[in-house]
């Protein structure tokens, strides 16, 4: 049984920063998803899946575009790729999550416990359900015979998936990036002969570099 490769993307820039709103994609990341197409082209991707979230969806339509693929009516969109379920915090601003959940925060980064979030998820959870969505995927991969696989996910998400992978406790896995970058690639290579995924590239944002102001680090 042949690899696969597996290109794990968080979304573009979104067009709020209010925490986890399901909105559009700003200008920016628009831009930031046309490079990535781009970049695309030379890895031969067979099918681009996504999240239902807006932000991930319209980040893959742009991705298909680029690669000259036909729209996607929803066939390839997997409500187990979402972001992490921020429950209580869901739409506050920075200042208000510091304000109302700062004790929460203390807690999480001291990580030693996989904590849930207020009304939300905690690690394990999200590392579940994001497994049980790839695997699909691969099955499917594996009987179609497709060898490259783009997947839209989300920053938290693509962590708790990589700490399953990697055998990293969750309450760990903020150590696995302090920021991964809009449109960013984390490629997964799967081996067929023994079914094992193995870590090939984190993070990977050089489509981006050119353009400074399309990094995370200008986003308010």
């Amino acid at each position: 049984m042949e690899d696969i490769k597996l290109f794990l993307i968080r979304h573009g820039r979104q067009s709020s920063s209010d925490c986890n709103v399901n909105v559009s994609l700003a200008p920016e990341g628009l831009k930031q998803a046309e490079l990535l197409g781009k970049r695309l082209k030379e890895y031969k991707i067979d099918r681009v899946y996504s999240s239902d979230l807006i932000r991930a969806v319209e980040t893959a339509e742009r991705i298909r575009r680029e690669l000259g693929m036909e729209p996607d009516r929803g066939e390839y969109q997997r409500e187990e790729l979402r972001e992490m379920d921020y429950g209580e915090l869901t739409g506050l601003t920075n200042a208000e999550l510091n304000e109302r959940y700062g004790k929460y925060f203390e807690e999480r980064d001291k990580m030693e416990r996989d904590i849930c979030i207020p009304g939300g998820e905690n690690g394990a959870q999200v590392c579940r359900r994001m497994t049980a969505a790839i695997n699909e995927i691969l099955e499917h991969a594996v009987k179609m015979k497709e060898r490259n696989l783009a997947i839209v996910s989300h920053g938290g998400a693509i962590r708790c998936y990589l700490a399953g992978i990697l055998h990293i406790p969750q309450s760990k896995r903020f150590l696995i990036a302090k920021h991964f970058e809009n449109c960013s690639i984390t490629e997964l290579l799967y081996h067929g002969e023994t079914g094992i995924i193995t870590l090939e590239r984190l993070n990977d944002y050089a489509h981006l570099e050119s353009c400074d102001e399309l990094l995370r680090k200008h986003f308010i």
